[in-house]
């Protein structure tokens, strides 16, 4: 356990670094209030990436979001991948680090997806062990972010709400929600995505992350959403996003927008969106 809060962000909106909008947001920041990065893309040691990080970390809060730890897999955590996170948040000194509720490897083989998992009492402990791991190698709490769902498991013996209100209770780890999420989720699994952030320990909640996604269809012809990261956010989202603040209060919100990267006028607008909807919370 950690006595120290898992996010030191403050209540306005962030964007995701990419490294073509690093003189518009010199110039011209606002109303972006701090920002986020992919830990695993700035592990080296030097060059351009870690100079610009470096600078960048003089005038904004970072926020670092891990995408390669695989919490959820049942093989034990990378050792090599923990000291090289280690030694990025030594230097750096986030606001906060996040990682996801997701495995991406088995064995030795590592997969290019988040992929969910059953919310069983096995996985239950497997994953607080992970974060307690997390946890310990980095000498910081962490924040754990809700996965994006395609199907449901059988075997699942609690909510999502619970398992990740479980985890922590039992670690001290702080939560980080991710709205499009959520709404993806819900839409393909048929759930009400207003009663999940009721049900959602608001407490616990670090950061929250809005994105972009995409719209299918299943074999079936049923709508099926893809959280792709390549587009504004839909306005459904939108929607639950005040949904959650009304409940919540301000937060930290991040936009992500990870491919098909826009030009800094379009995520810049999609940010000062989000700045309109922390200004409606109430205190």
């Amino acid at each position: 356990m950690f006595d120290q809060s898992p996010s030191r962000l403050p209540a306005l909106p962030g964007v995701g670094f990419k490294a073509q909008h690093y003189a518009a947001i010199l110039q011209e920041p606002a109303p972006v209030g701090w920002l986020e990065v992919h830990a695993e893309n700035y592990m080296g040691e030097g060059g351009r990436p870690i100079a610009m990080l470096r600078h960048l970390a003089e005038r904004f809060p970072v926020s670092v979001h891990g995408v390669g730890l695989s919490i959820g897999g049942e093989g034990a955590l990378d050792r090599d991948h923990l000291a090289r996170l280690r030694h990025l948040c030594d230097w750096l000194d986030p606001a906060s680090f996040s990682e996801h509720l997701a495995w991406s490897t088995h064995d030795s083989a590592y997969f290019n997806d988040l992929l969910p998992l059953p919310y069983t009492a096995a996985t239950l402990t497997r994953v607080a062990d992970h974060v307690d791991q997390v946890q310990e190698a980095l000498g910081r709490p962490m924040l754990l972010e809700n996965p994006s769902s395609y199907l449901s498991f059988d075997e699942s013996e609690m909510a999502e709400t619970d398992f990740l209100r479980e985890v922590a209770r039992r670690t001290g780890c702080g939560l980080l929600l991710d709205v499009n999420n959520v709404f993806v989720s819900a839409v393909n699994l048929g759930l009400d995505p207003r009663a999940y952030v009721r049900d959602f320990p608001l407490a616990q909640i670090g950061e929250i992350h809005l994105g972009g996604h995409d719209e299918d269809e299943d074999d079936a012809g049923r709508p099926l959403l893809i959280d792709s990261h390549g587009r504004e956010v839909a306005d459904p989202v939108w929607a639950l996003l005040d949904h959650l603040l009304a409940l919540s209060g301000p937060k930290p919100v991040l936009i992500e927008w990870d491919n098909d990267v826009p030009d800094w006028p379009v995520l810049a607008a999609e940010a000062s969106r989000a700045e309109a909807a922390l200004q409606r919370a109430p205190a």
